[in-house]
């Protein structure tokens, strides 16, 4: 605190408890017993400002700046409308003696004692816990000689000082100060370092809850009051917090907008404007900067830098005579603090503004893509304020306005994948990719993001069977590549290219299709639609131009039921009664067992798909099946549903046999998404071309790839340049999008990085809990359940026009668990929950018990309204 904290230990080092001082001594020695996650219900009120206060250093003012702020919004308050002030320290070393929160709560009482205002203010200051030396400095006591055991743990404090200073009305309370320190430690150094010395481990978690609770209490009380409350931070941006967690980081799932204290020092320039690009980089916004007069006229610079996007308010030089105990320098400030208020103020009324009227704006001009606008009524558009890590920062204006935090159970439409950790990690190293290539264009160019990109795409998903990396922007446009990359490959297989080339295929005409499976999807360009089946997608209302240019087999699917997993089959592989066929799991692994292949099922499945494509292939007409495209494993946007993995590799090691491409589409589940880098090793086969995109990148940014082998890739080489593959984007291999997939695939796959990685890096543990799963399978609204990787997912029991895509059966449902902190979106009457490669354990039982707890009330619900209409 440099110049005030010489103050305040002048005065109190000696005289620490004073007449206005109350000791509760309380002997309550519990450690604490923390999580190692963010809670899930770190809410903000928007009733009110609320402002976090950083520094650009260490000894930067700003408690001075709390202070006077505090001081400048209590003065302003009348009798008819009253002031609450909420001054919250996290974190405080150098406790009790270099206390903020006390400083605070004795400057405002010394000032409002001095200047008599007209009005009264009740002043308190409150700590919560500290550590052993800090509870012994305060309380007097020994651990020891109290036969107490000294568990190592943060003690709570009961300390509480309470002041009223009378205004010339001595009935009139028009101001309220309360200041809280919530944990601290004796000495003077950083936090982290201070655990080491002192004891008293804090995790991220309880303190974010902690401060949460806090927020809670300082805002809800006393109706007809204007609130203000300001957090004050302990150092630096960067410096770190008790668990060595730099602040900016262990405060980013609040987002609470900033006042960044500036240095005008020497060297003050620069240590500002790093600390203003760490909080921008971490997604704050900075309401102002503010910084003390050191007569260097760094604000100038400032200025100059910031090109007017944040205001600099300038402080007069603190004296380096106190004598007068700073009142003179705080008069002096007040128009500063006034003006800073008034930022404040007017920030904290758009930001509110803005919110409030998102959803009307949306409405009016917005074109939701897979949306009835007729639908959705104005109250359950969702204002998303923010995002960290997992959780969306939601705002909600029923009640009261109100940030709340709901897991992004969609995983943002299947792309999401980081930590609150990796998300800076990947806006820091898009910033500099940003910042050193911009765009350049890609054909015959190479620059390191795109290279080192490829490589880990060939080393991983690729690795064994691919050689060749083709670069676009989406999922739908890298199904286009492969199907031309399939076409042509299977043309220079069986003859059509040469004779091309020879000019023997004039007058003729030739067609090809694909071999697909029904219920797959494969994209919303024209193209990646021709390649499935006909549905809700494809429709004349949706696609008018969609002729189904394909051969679509019914798979037999796997679900849980009834605690169960069993198998499903088309009809067309039912078989005779005197042929039973075992259709029931044991356990998911038993699916994927190779040894599967030589079992009457195997068998049964081999004999069916050779007799088909021997009936579309061994024609040698057009049209001719081209290629076979496949989502393995898991049928996403159709409905959520598991295909058998034994039918797909044998279909893939037949069409591969014949010479038919193989393309499988893995959009959705590549990158772990299935618990596995890619669903190539599920199935225990590989492709000749395959598609990427989604989890490529962390989900930060569109890009997406089209993976081939040295054999379809050697169908394109040749003299002339039409020979070669003529597709691409502009932004083909953007350079953002290069570095950012490198930056996941490597920090998706590292057991450093993602603890759900098995010490092999080949797979992720179990992230589902398999009780609850199959708890949840066996309830009697539940048709079947899908589990596998980051994916959970089930149907509902529904009838008649409750089932499919256009269903609305499961929204109330939905709603319910909105409610609860889910953000979810169903695909009818299947709902799912999707988690990333790095997400707890721990966190996905929460969500599958707020599943359970949610389908029991609309299973409740539903009983209540078929009485009610019988």
């Amino acid at each position: 605190m440099s110049v005030f904290s010489n103050l305040l230990n002048q005065t109190q080092s000696k005289k620490l408890f004073n007449s206005s001082f109350h000791l509760y001594r309380c002997i309550s020695f519990s450690s604490l017993s923390t999580a190692t996650t963010i809670p899930s219900s770190l809410d903000v009120n928007l009733s009110h400002p609320i402002y976090m206060i950083w520094g650009s250093n260490t000894g930067v003012g700003k408690t001075l700046v709390s202070t006077g702020l505090a001081t400048s919004i209590l003065s302003s308050s009348c009798s008819e409308k009253q002031v609450k002030f909420n001054y919250i320290k996290p974190v405080q070393t150098g406790f009790p003696l270099d206390s903020d929160s006390r400083f605070v709560y004795r400057k405002i009482s010394e000032f409002f004692v001095n200047r008599k205002p007209e009005f009264s203010l009740l002043a308190s200051n409150q700590g919560l816990k500290a550590s052993v030396p800090a509870w012994k400095e305060i309380s007097g006591v020994d651990l020891e000689s109290e036969g107490v055991e000294n568990s190592g743990g943060l003690k709570d404090l009961c300390w509480y000082e309470e002041r009223r200073i009378e205004g010339i009305e001595k009935d009139s309370l028009g101001a309220q100060l309360v200041c809280k320190t919530i944990c601290g430690w004796k000495e003077a150094i950083s936090p982290h370092l201070a655990v080491q010395r002192e004891g008293g481990d804090v995790e991220d978690s309880w303190l974010l809850d902690s401060l949460q609770k806090n927020l809670v209490d300082g805002g809800n009380d006393d109706d007809g009051k204007r609130f203000w409350t300001v957090v004050e931070t302990a150092g630096g941006v960067a410096s770190p917090g008790p668990s060595g967690s730099l602040q900016c980081d262990l405060y980013r799932p609040f987002r609470l907008p900033a006042i960044l204290v500036g240095d005008g020092r020497l060297g003050g320039i620069s240590g500002t404007i790093s600390a203003y690009e760490s909080l921008k980089l971490r997604g704050y916004d900075v309401a102002a900067i503010i910084i003390e007069d050191h007569g260097l006229l760094n604000e100038e610079s400032l200025i100059s830098y910031l090109r007017n996007r944040v205001p600099v308010l300038v402080l007069p030089s603190v004296p380096r005579d106190q004598s007068n105990n700073l009142m003179e320098w705080f008069d002096e400030s007040q128009n500063v603090f006034k003006s800073l208020s008034e930022i404040m103020q007017s920030s904290y009324s758009e930001r509110l503004r803005r919110l409030q009227n998102m959803p009307k704006k949306a409405q009016n001009i917005f074109w939701w893509p897979f949306t009835q606008h007729g639908l959705v009524p104005e109250e359950n558009v969702t204002v998303i304020d923010s995002r960290c890590g997992e959780n969306f920062a939601v705002h909600k204006a029923k009640n009261h306005d109100l940030i709340t935090q709901q897991f992004d159970a969609c995983a943002s439409w299947w792309t999401q994948g980081p930590d609150a950790t990796l998300q800076v990690e990947l806006a820091r190293d898009m910033g500099y990719s940003a910042a050193r290539f911009g765009h350049v264009m890609f054909p015959e160019n190479v620059y390191e993001p795109a290279l080192r990109c490829a490589e880990l795409l060939l080393e991983g998903v690729g690795r064994g069977w691919a050689s060749r990396t083709f670069f676009s922007d989406n999922g739908s446009s890298a199904i286009e590549i492969a199907l031309k990359m399939a076409f042509r490959k299977f043309s220079s297989d069986h003859g059509i290219l040469l004779d091309l080339c020879n000019g023997n295929m004039v007058g003729k005409h030739i067609e090809f299709k694909v071999l697909a499976l029904n219920g797959s999807y494969h994209g919303d360009t024209l193209g990646a639609m021709e390649a499935q089946a006909p549905s809700s997608y494809t429709g004349f209302l949706q696609q008018p131009w969609y002729r189904g240019r394909g051969v679509f087999l019914d798979p037999p699917t796997v679900f849980i039921h009834s605690r169960t997993w069993n198998l499903s089959l088309p009809k067309a592989l039912q078989f005779d009664e005197r042929k039973p066929v075992n259709m029931t799991f044991s356990s998911q692994s038993e699916l994927f067992c190779g040894t599967r292949d030589v079992s009457d099922l195997g068998r049964s499945y081999s004999a069916y798909i050779s007799e088909q494509l021997s009936q579309l292939v061994e024609s040698g007409s057009s049209p001719h099946i081209g290629a076979l495209i496949l989502e393995p494993v898991i049928h996403a946007a159709g409905g959520m549903h598991m295909i058998d993995p034994l039918f797909q590799r044998i279909l893939v090691n037949e069409c591969q046999s014949r010479r038919i491409p193989v393309i499988f589409d893995e959009v959705f589940t590549g990158f772990w998404r299935l618990g596995i880098e890619s669903a190539a090793g599920l199935l225990g086969c590989l492709p000749d071309i395959a598609c990427y995109g989604k989890l490529m990148t962390g989900g930060m940014i569109p890009l997406a790839a089209t993976l081939a082998s040295d054999a379809v890739f050697n169908a394109f080489k040749g003299d002339s340049k039409l020979m070669a593959l003529l597709h691409g984007h502009s932004y083909s291999a953007h350079a953002m999008g290069c570095t950012a997939a490198v930056k996941a695939i490597q920090w998706f796959k590292d057991p450093l990085t993602n603890l759900n990685i098995t010490s092999e890096g080949r797979q992720m543990r179990e992230l589902w809990d398999a009780e609850l799963a199959s708890q949840i399978s066996a309830h009697p609204g539940v048709k079947r359940v899908v589990m596998l990787g980051t994916l959970f997912a089930l149907e509902l029991e529904a009838q008649g026009s409750d089932v499919g895509y256009a269903s609305m059966y499961a929204i109330s449902l939905l709603r319910s668990l909105r409610e609860d902190g889910i953000y979810m979106r169903p695909l009818g009457n299947v709902i799912y929950l999707m988690c990333g490669p790095c997400t707890s354990p721990r966190i996905c039982a929460e969500l599958l018990n707020k599943l359970y707890r949610g389908l029991q009330e609309f299973d409740q619900t539903k009983k209540e309204r078929m009485q009610y209409f019988c």
